[in-house]
């Protein structure tokens, strides 16, 4: 059977967005975790927004001129994201996602950027093994975290929606702290009006790009990222990802009645 890689094109998103949605729900399954999305109207929708946004790159798998796979690269900020990357059920193995992978690879080496970073189920341990492969490196574990939403705030810290104009203190803060931006993102969350700063003694200490599973937050210290994440009363998804590495925070958030 031949196997051939093509763009996406958004009349694709409903195939994708079936094999997303049944490929991430059996491997859940299997491993007795919580699914990752309610329904396929939920990932074709996620799909759709990808496959249309100017600042991702899709590309999907086709054997024999029938969809089986497809993968996705976030160009919007100095180093590239992967994912998601979903197969077919019953066509794992045969290096479809291997070819996927390295598509995607090869098109972040080729637009110039600095790294390639993604995040993966950790009871998956197919992935695990196959990113290993490629090159990626294990940086750290994070816990999805769901509870109810954090009564108390953090003394001297305010948080407020974050602005545009605030998206320099913002990118400068995330590359202080983590040695790149993460501009484009921050933009659609400033845009979405999901984007919100922290500030401390009356400067930005902090900003996130929502409380929720695909959003992202940074802050100078664990008091900034404990204001963010007590400023909401949801988080929307699975959860927060929480990186387990940082103890204060990870115990904090437990105390507080999130769970893993």
């Amino acid at each position: 059977m031949k196997l051939t890689l093509r763009e996406c094109r958004q009349e694709d998103a409903q195939v994708c967005g079936e094999i997303c949605y049944t490929a991430f729900k059996t491997v859940a399954n299997e491993h007795n975790f919580p699914e990752d999305f309610p329904n396929t109207e939920v990932t074709t929708g996620m799909l759709t927004g990808l496959i249309t946004h100017p600042g991702f790159y899709g590309v999907l798998a086709e054997l024999d001129g029938e969809i089986v796979g497809s993968n996705f690269l976030d160009e919007r900020s100095s180093i590239a994201g992967v994912g998601p990357i979903t197969i077919a059920n019953g066509l794992q193995k045969q290096n479809i996602g291997k070819e996927l992978m390295v598509n995607v690879i090869d098109r972040a080496r080729e637009k110039g950027f600095a790294g390639v970073r993604l995040l993966q189920a950790a009871y998956n341990n197919s992935s695990l093994s196959l990113y290993a492969k490629l090159g990626f490196n294990v940086q750290d574990s994070l816990a999805a975290m769901q509870g109810p939403a954090i009564p108390h705030k953090i003394k001297g810290y305010k948080v407020r929606v974050a602005l545009k104009e605030d998206m320099d203190a913002c990118n400068a803060l995330c590359e202080s702290v983590h040695g790149h931006h993460r501009s484009g993102e921050l933009l659609d969350a400033v845009q979405q009006g999901t984007a919100l700063v922290v500030e401390h003694n009356d400067r930005i200490v902090g900003y996130s790009t929502g409380l929720a599973y695909f959003g992202h937050s940074v802050a100078e210290s664990n008091e900034g990222l404990k204001a963010l994440i007590s400023a909401v009363d949801q988080f929307h998804g699975p959860g927060i990802l929480v990186p387990t590495s940082n103890h204060e925070l990870f115990r904090w958030c437990l105390e507080n009645k999130l769970r893993v």
